[in-house]
């Protein structure tokens, strides 16, 4: 199948456009020149590379680091990888000790964070004819969205947005139709009512969904639809206290009288599972690149995608982000070779034959065209949702603050102690921001 990009051109230029342009805020001073090198091909090197994900991933990347030693045999790359989580904290005791993996993967989330600390490699200087990298097969706009004070810190592999997925197996069991695409936050609630009611007495107990005001990107998402850009140019929060709290009170119909969410004690003791992927939850919202996963975790490939619920206005206001970028160490010894691998992985159409849409879209045409998609496939499935979506992204990806990771991570914290109800809305939304105030572009 041949998905026309055209329509996502535009929307991706206004979805990047602020992300190349913004400067970067905070840090230890000004970033480290370019290094310009070329890759000396008779010299034998070792480079390490890191991402997160699940076995499903691990498996697909060892596969192509394979196909990259025989194309390159004089560099040798030692691999690791965690959950997402997990991830993160290694990298940050790495940067403490400045001895981040030569590649690694980046999230858009963390890469004010490190860019703007001089932990990255600017990659400017391996860009042009003769150099290492080829970015020519990348979006402008979307290869903007890896800049910094207009470098180049990270390269977008895949573009991703978010989605509805649910489960027709469980639907069916129960007796109840899904949603159609018109519908809003508050028929998802009533739908989440519905599907755990009939799902009490089953064995194992089935439920509709979890509790989605817990994730925080659900919350810049709604925002958005609310007319309000999240963050300021100047990376500060753009949202009230009055805001959030609206936010994780919109959910109260589903938490009572009856509670209706997936108990937050049996999703931990499922961890790294979750309860759509057991097969216990209905529907959950995700990113549309983890249809992949999805399947591959819960058995079964009859898992079907919706559009997000739509705002007041009954419009989306959607935004495609970079699922995921490619970035290297300012540390690296060996930052040609660095460069050589991060080229493959965007690049080479082998590995997006590989990798499919697990990763999100593939950024670059060879990548997509190598998929050799098949009819009702995965990929062929994320890639005609991205498509059907694409007059529902009318917004901004946003351009998360220095400190965003923190901040998201302290969001899920405190969602978790809500779940197990040990504090209030009101007390969430407190604590949170007491957190941010000292995290916030410091």
């Amino acid at each position: 199948m041949s998905i026309k990009r055209s329509a996502l051109k535009g929307i991706a230029a206004a979805a990047f456009a602020a992300l190349a342009l913004s400067a970067c805020s905070g840090g230890s001073g000004e970033a480290a020149p370019a290094p310009s090198a070329t890759l000396d091909v008779a010299k034998d090197v070792t480079i390490s590379f890191a991402w997160w994900g699940n076995d499903d991933r691990a498996a697909k990347y060892e596969e192509s680091i394979a196909l990259f030693e025989t194309k390159y045999p004089n560099i040798k790359v030692q691999t690791s990888f965690a959950a997402f989580p997990d991830y993160w904290t290694a990298r940050s005791t790495e940067a403490a000790g400045s001895s981040l993996p030569d590649v690694f993967q980046m999230d858009l989330s963390y890469l004010r964070q490190y860019g703007s600390t001089n932990q990255l490699l600017n990659l400017d200087g391996q860009v042009g004819d003769g150099k290492a990298l080829d970015v020519s097969g990348l979006d402008e706009a979307l290869l903007g969205s890896g800049q910094l004070d207009g470098s180049q810190f990270g390269i977008p592999t895949s573009t991703n947005t978010l989605a509805l997925f649910y489960s027709p197996n469980i639907l069916d069991q129960l007796g109840i139709e899904p949603l159609t695409g018109d519908y809003t936050w508050e028929d998802y609630n009533d739908f989440v009512n519905k599907v755990s009611a009939a799902g009490a007495s089953s064995d194992p107990v089935l439920y509709g969904s979890g509790d989605y005001t817990l994730t925080f990107w659900f919350f810049i998402q709604w925002l958005i639809q609310q007319d309000i850009e999240p963050f300021t140019a100047e990376g500060e929060l753009n949202f009230t206290p009055e805001q959030m709290t609206e936010w994780l009170n919109s959910a109260e119909s589903i938490r009572t009288p009856v509670d209706s969410t997936y108990p937050i004690a049996r999703g931990k003791q499922l961890e790294p599972l979750g309860g759509f992927t057991v097969n216990e939850v209905a529907a959950e919202f995700s990113w549309d690149n983890f249809l992949a996963g999805y399947s591959a975790d819960s058995g079964t490939d009859n898992i079907q995608m919706l559009p997000i619920p739509s705002g007041a206005d009954g419009k989306k206001h959607m935004f495609f982000k970079p699922s995921m970028l490619l970035s290297a160490s300012a540390n690296s010894k060996e930052p040609a070779a660095a460069a050589t691998l991060i080229n493959f992985l965007i690049n080479e159409p082998e590995v997006g034959r590989i990798f499919g849409t697990s990763k999100g879209v593939p950024a670059v045409a060879a990548q997509r065209d190598a998929m050799n998609v098949e009819a009702g496939s995965i990929d062929e499935r994320v890639m005609a949702y991205e498509e059907s979506v694409a007059g529902d992204v009318t917004a901004s990806a946003p351009l998360p603050v220095l400190g965003f990771g923190s901040i998201e991570a302290e969001f899920k914290r405190l969602g978790e102690e809500f779940a197990y109800r040990q504090i209030t809305v009101d007390q969430f939304v407190e604590q949170w921001f007491a957190e941010a105030a000292m995290t916030v572009n410091k």
